[in-house]
């Protein structure tokens, strides 16, 4: 009697398994990344008190001599508060913060189940003091532009500048050489009533040969002021669609939440079918697409929070990607408090913002919140239990292991716009064969064989796209494909232009005659 109950309550498990996954560690699958977004760019963004650390990565490809860039700034930069870091540093923040797939296993419910135990940056600086103090005051004569200061950092000669109004800017830097966009003079104007001067960066050639390194490093800069925002309207000017911007967000109280527009948690811990492993990379774009999409387009979306402190041994994610960042990651960061004699907490926020002139009108601005509660993107995938199935109790398992994989195919279609076909008919009647009271739907299919199914790739799946670029609920997505007299137009997905630093304008340099 006490083994038929413990056979029961495992079945029963099996059943509640897609509620409580949550609570159990599974076994990392894959991950999505940011190389599935086009026209992104990533931040990586440190606050404390009023001190603020910005590093952006650039994935500029081209000429460098073509390379320029105009981001504003609440003051003007010493020289030492630029500095150029190592790239790998983003790919370190990537990869162990990104939404990723994990997978569990049923146990056969005719065995009593066994809980089983398994337990340097360098950067080369020097300064420069081109230019005359004559030079500077017939610039600002001429443009109402003054130049502040300009530095040699790396491999990019830097200026800062100020100006009185956004024509003068805009013709001196026509003047040096910088190509503007056409609607880059009403962008700058708002910057420059607020008086935030502008961070003006282009290749030092000479300095770039001597790096040895074939691309741009990332610029990292560092100032004090009571605004916490991100100017993310300069690099609107550069394209007329939409943008991806990964933010590494990093303070030592907690989550890092935008407030002028709403920050939303996207969809996780969702039972996914199995054959989704194969496709994880155009399920999560489409996923993220809907969640956007579903939220007015205007929305701040949260993939990660967590606290990482170095020296604190608890579980700084379930499961893990991969080796947690450390004390030499943090100082590349800029997180200066992570040090190996601190004991500072340090608290890592992940926010993906797509963001276009029509929905983001305003700059993003932040705060430090004390919300602390962890949260990851993941999504999971259930193996069925392997056989015999020879007892009573393994026909209930396998009525429910149907059922379930009904409500996968459902979710994979509620999440991504991805419509059932063939495959997930097959998925769901996998098992079917060992049923004794076969259900009469799936007699009607035909007999599919356990375990035969063949890879996937993207070709093999149809994707609703008016669903997924919609606010529409699933069953209005419904309702809408079988009605052949409203169909809807295919989604226009707007184009991109050129590569761009989410915070910067790229303005890219003319050519001179060699």
């Amino acid at each position: 009697m006490t083994q038929r109950l413990l056979i029961k309550a495992a079945a029963l498990l099996v059943l509640l398994a897609s509620v409580n996954a949550y609570s159990f560690c599974g076994f990392y699958v894959a991950k999505a990344d940011t190389t599935l977004f086009n026209n992104k760019s990533e931040i990586i963004l440190v606050r404390d008190g009023t001190r603020t650390s910005i590093t952006m990565s650039n994935d500029f490809k081209g000429d460098v001599r073509d390379f320029a860039m105009v981001v504003p700034v609440p003051v003007v930069l010493q020289e030492g508060d630029i500095k150029v870091v190592d790239r790998r540093i983003f790919e370190t923040l990537d990869a162990y913060s990104s939404p990723r797939l994990v997978e569990y296993y049923d146990s056969n419910p005719c065995y009593q189940v066994v809980k089983e135990e398994e337990a340097n940056w360098s950067a080369a600086v020097t300064s420069t003091n081109a230019g005359t103090r004559m030079e500077y005051d017939m610039v600002e004569k001429k443009f109402n532009v003054t130049i502040e200061a300009e530095y040699t950092v790396g491999e990019y000669d830097i200026a800062l500048l100020s100006a009185k109004e956004s024509t003068g800017l805009k013709n001196y830097l026509i003047q040096e050489g910088y190509k503007i966009p056409a609607t880059a003079e009403s962008v700058l104007e708002p910057y420059i009533k607020s008086n935030m001067k502008f961070f003006v960066v282009k290749v030092n050639l000479d300095n770039q040969k001597n790096t040895g390194f074939d691309y741009l490093r990332p610029i990292q800069i560092n100032f004090d002021h009571p605004k916490f925002m991100l100017p993310i309207r300069l690099g609107m000017a550069n394209s007329t669609g939409e943008q991806d911007m990964i933010v590494y967000a990093f303070t030592k109280a907690g989550r890092v939440e935008c407030t002028n527009y709403r920050t939303v948690k996207v969809p996780t811990d969702r039972n996914i079918p199995l054959y989704t492993k194969d496709i994880f990379g155009e399920f999560y774009k489409n996923l993220f697409t809907r969640a956007y999409s579903r939220e007015g387009k205007n929305a701040v979306m949260l993939e990660y929070a967590w606290n990482v402190t170095p020296s604190w041994g608890g579980m700084k994610c379930d499961p893990c990607v991969g080796n947690p960042p450390i004390y030499n990651d943090f100082a590349e960061a800029g997180v200066w408090w992570a040090g190996w004699n601190s004991a500072s907490p340090v608290f890592f926020t992940r926010l993906h913002v797509r963001y276009s002139n029509a929905k983001f009108p305003a700059d993003l601005t932040f705060q430090i919140t004390p919300n602390t509660e962890n949260f990851q993107a993941r999504y999971i995938l259930t193996h069925p239990a392997g056989g015999p199935f020879d007892c009573d109790e393994s026909q209930e398992y396998l009525e429910s292991l149907r059922a379930r994989r009904k409500v996968e195919v459902d979710e994979l279609y509620a999440l991504a716009g991805i419509k059932p076909n063939d495959r997930s008919d097959n998925y769901i009647n996998e098992f079917v064969s060992y049923m004794i009271n076969k259900p009469m739907d799936s007699m009607l299919k035909g007999e599919v064989i356990p375990g035969e199914n063949s890879p996937m790739d993207a070709s093999d799946i149809e994707v609703d796209e008016a669903y997924i670029h919609s606010d529409m609920e699933p069953n209005e997505a419904f309702l809408q494909n079988d009605n052949p007299e409203k169909k809807n137009k295919p989604w226009e997905v707007p184009l991109f232009l050129g590569s761009v630093v989410g915070l910067a304008l790229f303005v890219s340099r003319k050519r001179t005659k060699e």
